[in-house]
Protein backbone atom coordinates (compact mmCIF):
# COMPACT_ATOMS: atom_id res chain seq x y z
CA UNK A 1 0.00 0.00 0.00
CA UNK A 2 1.35 3.42 -0.95
CA UNK A 3 1.03 6.14 1.70
CA UNK A 4 3.11 8.71 -0.16
CA UNK A 5 6.85 9.18 -0.23
CA UNK A 6 7.17 11.03 3.07
CA UNK A 7 5.16 8.49 5.09
CA UNK A 8 6.91 5.58 3.38
CA UNK A 9 10.28 7.03 4.46
CA UNK A 10 8.94 7.40 8.01
CA UNK A 11 7.67 3.80 8.01
CA UNK A 12 11.13 2.56 6.95
CA UNK A 13 12.77 4.62 9.71
CA UNK A 14 10.39 3.31 12.37
CA UNK A 15 10.87 -0.30 11.18
CA UNK A 16 14.61 0.08 11.64
CA UNK A 17 14.22 1.70 15.06
CA UNK A 18 11.83 -0.93 16.40
CA UNK A 19 14.03 -3.74 15.11
CA UNK A 20 17.15 -2.20 16.69
CA UNK A 21 15.52 -1.54 20.05
CA UNK A 22 14.63 -5.20 20.57
CA UNK A 23 18.34 -5.79 21.18
CA UNK A 24 18.04 -3.59 24.27
CA UNK A 25 15.53 -6.03 25.78
CA UNK A 26 18.01 -8.89 25.54
CA UNK A 27 20.94 -6.64 26.54
CA UNK A 28 19.23 -5.78 29.83
CA UNK A 29 17.88 -9.34 30.27
CA UNK A 30 14.24 -8.27 30.25
CA UNK A 31 13.06 -11.14 28.03
CA UNK A 32 13.78 -14.79 27.31
CA UNK A 33 13.32 -16.88 24.15
CA UNK A 34 10.81 -15.04 21.90
CA UNK A 35 8.79 -13.36 24.67
CA UNK A 36 8.20 -9.63 24.89
CA UNK A 37 7.69 -7.02 22.22
CA UNK A 38 8.15 -3.40 21.21
CA UNK A 39 5.94 -1.26 19.02
CA UNK A 40 6.15 2.32 17.77
CA UNK A 41 3.64 4.77 16.33
CA UNK A 42 4.33 5.96 12.78
CA UNK A 43 4.27 9.78 13.00
CA UNK A 44 1.88 11.34 10.53
CA UNK A 45 -0.26 8.23 10.04
CA UNK A 46 -2.66 6.07 12.07
CA UNK A 47 -0.22 3.18 11.89
CA UNK A 48 2.28 1.40 14.11
CA UNK A 49 5.12 -1.07 13.71
CA UNK A 50 5.36 -4.16 15.92
CA UNK A 51 7.46 -7.30 16.28
CA UNK A 52 6.30 -10.52 14.60
CA UNK A 53 5.04 -13.31 16.85
CA UNK A 54 7.32 -16.15 17.92
CA UNK A 55 10.41 -15.03 15.99
CA UNK A 56 13.85 -15.36 17.57
CA UNK A 57 15.47 -12.09 18.60
CA UNK A 58 18.50 -13.09 16.53
CA UNK A 59 16.30 -13.19 13.44
CA UNK A 60 14.62 -9.82 13.89
CA UNK A 61 15.33 -7.29 11.15
CA UNK A 62 13.66 -4.13 9.83
CA UNK A 63 12.11 -6.01 6.92
CA UNK A 64 10.22 -8.45 9.16
CA UNK A 65 8.70 -5.85 11.46
CA UNK A 66 4.94 -5.69 10.83
CA UNK A 67 2.90 -2.62 9.94
CA UNK A 68 -0.58 -2.42 11.50
CA UNK A 69 -3.40 0.09 11.69
CA UNK A 70 -4.91 1.30 14.96
CA UNK A 71 -7.45 -1.54 14.91
CA UNK A 72 -4.55 -4.01 15.00
CA UNK A 73 -5.14 -5.09 11.40
CA UNK A 74 -1.99 -6.08 9.52
CA UNK A 75 -1.36 -3.68 6.66
CA UNK A 76 1.98 -5.00 5.58
CA UNK A 77 4.09 -7.94 6.70
CA UNK A 78 7.27 -9.23 5.11
CA UNK A 79 6.68 -9.50 1.35
CA UNK A 80 5.87 -13.11 0.52
CA UNK A 81 5.54 -14.00 4.21
CA UNK A 82 2.51 -15.05 6.23
CA UNK A 83 4.05 -14.06 9.55
CA UNK A 84 1.61 -12.87 12.19
CA UNK A 85 2.17 -9.86 14.43
CA UNK A 86 2.75 -10.17 18.17
CA UNK A 87 -0.06 -11.75 20.18
CA UNK A 88 -0.22 -8.43 22.07
CA UNK A 89 -0.99 -6.41 18.93
CA UNK A 90 -4.61 -5.68 19.89
CA UNK A 91 -3.45 -4.32 23.26
CA UNK A 92 -0.87 -2.03 21.62
CA UNK A 93 -3.45 -0.83 19.10
CA UNK A 94 -5.89 0.05 21.87
CA UNK A 95 -3.23 2.12 23.64
CA UNK A 96 -2.44 4.07 20.47
CA UNK A 97 -6.12 4.73 19.80
CA UNK A 98 -6.82 6.02 23.29
CA UNK A 99 -3.54 7.67 24.30
CA UNK A 100 -2.49 9.92 21.41
CA UNK A 101 0.53 11.20 23.35
CA UNK A 102 2.04 7.68 23.40
CA UNK A 103 4.57 6.96 20.68
CA UNK A 104 5.91 3.61 21.89
CA UNK A 105 4.78 0.57 23.87
CA UNK A 106 6.95 -2.18 25.37
CA UNK A 107 6.02 -5.48 26.99
CA UNK A 108 8.37 -7.70 28.99
CA UNK A 109 8.26 -10.49 31.54
CA UNK A 110 11.32 -9.18 33.36
CA UNK A 111 11.95 -11.25 36.48
CA UNK A 112 11.63 -8.90 39.44
CA UNK A 113 8.87 -6.67 38.07
CA UNK A 114 6.87 -9.73 37.03
CA UNK A 115 7.33 -11.17 40.52
CA UNK A 116 5.60 -8.07 41.89
CA UNK A 117 2.88 -8.53 39.26
CA UNK A 118 2.41 -12.15 40.33
CA UNK A 119 1.62 -10.89 43.84
CA UNK A 120 -0.67 -8.20 42.45
CA UNK A 121 1.30 -5.62 44.39
CA UNK A 122 2.30 -2.12 43.30
CA UNK A 123 5.97 -1.23 43.68
CA UNK A 124 6.11 1.52 46.33
CA UNK A 125 8.11 4.67 45.69
CA UNK A 126 10.88 4.30 48.26
CA UNK A 127 13.96 5.24 46.20
CA UNK A 128 14.69 8.51 44.41
CA UNK A 129 15.16 6.75 41.06
CA UNK A 130 11.48 5.81 41.16
CA UNK A 131 10.44 9.35 42.00
CA UNK A 132 12.58 10.63 39.13
CA UNK A 133 11.38 8.21 36.48
CA UNK A 134 7.84 7.29 37.50
CA UNK A 135 6.70 10.09 39.79
CA UNK A 136 5.50 7.63 42.42
CA UNK A 137 4.62 3.96 42.66
CA UNK A 138 4.41 1.60 39.70
CA UNK A 139 0.74 0.55 39.76
CA UNK A 140 -0.87 -2.83 39.17
CA UNK A 141 -3.43 -3.40 36.44
CA UNK A 142 -6.07 -6.14 36.64
CA UNK A 143 -5.72 -9.67 35.31
CA UNK A 144 -6.59 -9.76 31.61
CA UNK A 145 -6.57 -12.47 28.95
CA UNK A 146 -3.99 -12.27 26.17
CA UNK A 147 -5.12 -12.02 22.56
CA UNK A 148 -7.75 -9.29 22.43
CA UNK A 149 -7.72 -5.67 23.57
CA UNK A 150 -8.47 -6.47 27.25
CA UNK A 151 -4.88 -5.78 28.25
CA UNK A 152 -4.91 -2.50 26.33
CA UNK A 153 -8.09 -1.43 28.10
CA UNK A 154 -6.48 -2.20 31.47
CA UNK A 155 -3.28 -0.32 30.58
CA UNK A 156 -5.20 2.80 29.58
CA UNK A 157 -7.52 2.68 32.60
CA UNK A 158 -4.62 2.17 35.01
CA UNK A 159 -2.23 4.77 33.60
CA UNK A 160 -4.70 7.53 32.70
CA UNK A 161 -4.07 10.35 35.18
CA UNK A 162 -1.04 8.49 36.59
CA UNK A 163 2.54 9.73 36.22
CA UNK A 164 3.98 6.24 35.91
CA UNK A 165 4.93 5.06 32.43
CA UNK A 166 4.90 1.46 33.62
CA UNK A 167 2.11 -0.84 34.76
CA UNK A 168 2.38 -4.31 36.25
CA UNK A 169 -0.33 -6.47 34.71
CA UNK A 170 -1.45 -8.89 37.43
CA UNK A 171 -0.09 -12.43 36.98
CA UNK A 172 1.42 -11.47 33.63
CA UNK A 173 4.23 -8.95 33.27
CA UNK A 174 5.16 -5.36 32.56
CA UNK A 175 3.89 -2.89 29.98
CA UNK A 176 5.49 0.51 29.52
CA UNK A 177 4.63 3.53 27.40
CA UNK A 178 6.70 6.44 26.19
CA UNK A 179 6.88 9.48 23.96
CA UNK A 180 8.57 7.14 21.49
CA UNK A 181 9.74 3.53 21.46
CA UNK A 182 13.16 4.34 22.98
CA UNK A 183 11.46 6.19 25.85
CA UNK A 184 9.23 3.16 26.49
CA UNK A 185 12.27 0.86 26.47
CA UNK A 186 13.98 3.09 29.01
CA UNK A 187 10.89 2.83 31.23
CA UNK A 188 11.00 -0.98 30.95
CA UNK A 189 14.69 -1.06 31.92
CA UNK A 190 14.09 1.26 34.87
CA UNK A 191 11.00 -0.66 36.01
CA UNK A 192 13.01 -3.86 36.34
CA UNK A 193 15.87 -2.06 38.07
CA UNK A 194 13.68 -0.47 40.74
CA UNK A 195 11.64 -3.67 41.15
CA UNK A 196 14.84 -5.53 42.02
CA UNK A 197 16.15 -2.84 44.36
CA UNK A 198 12.90 -2.43 46.28
CA UNK A 199 12.53 -6.22 46.58
CA UNK A 200 16.02 -6.50 48.06
CA UNK A 201 15.36 -3.62 50.45
CA UNK A 202 12.29 -5.43 51.78
CA UNK A 203 14.43 -8.48 52.55
CA UNK A 204 16.53 -6.27 54.80
CA UNK A 205 13.64 -4.63 56.62
CA UNK A 206 10.91 -2.06 56.04
CA UNK A 207 11.80 0.48 53.34
CA UNK A 208 11.51 4.11 54.39
CA UNK A 209 8.82 6.08 52.53
CA UNK A 210 9.57 9.28 50.61
CA UNK A 211 7.29 12.21 51.41
CA UNK A 212 4.83 13.04 48.59
CA UNK A 213 6.15 16.59 48.27
CA UNK A 214 9.69 15.26 47.87
CA UNK A 215 8.50 12.84 45.17
CA UNK A 216 6.88 15.75 43.35
CA UNK A 217 10.06 17.83 43.54
CA UNK A 218 12.28 14.96 42.38
CA UNK A 219 9.98 14.15 39.47
CA UNK A 220 9.80 17.77 38.34
CA UNK A 221 13.58 18.21 38.49
CA UNK A 222 14.33 15.00 36.60
CA UNK A 223 11.72 15.53 33.91
CA UNK A 224 12.27 19.25 33.34
CA UNK A 225 15.82 20.14 34.44
CA UNK A 226 18.09 17.07 34.45
CA UNK A 227 20.20 16.24 31.39
CA UNK A 228 21.30 18.14 28.32
CA UNK A 229 17.87 18.94 26.93
CA UNK A 230 14.54 18.49 28.61
CA UNK A 231 11.71 17.49 26.29
CA UNK A 232 8.77 16.77 28.58
CA UNK A 233 5.80 14.93 27.08
CA UNK A 234 2.22 15.99 27.57
CA UNK A 235 1.86 13.35 30.28
CA UNK A 236 4.75 14.68 32.40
Amino acid sequence: MNYGAEVEVTIARVRAEVSRLHAELTRYELVIWTGGNISARVPGADLFIIKPSGVSYDDLAPENMILCDFDGVVIEATPGSNRSPSSDTAAHAYVYRHMPEVGGVVHTHSTYATAWAARGEAIPCVITAMADEFGGEIPVGPFAIIGDDSIGVAIVETLTGHRSRAVLMQNHGVFTIGADAKDAVKAAVMAEDVARTVHISRQLGTPLPIAPEAIDALFDRYQNVYGQSALPTSRR
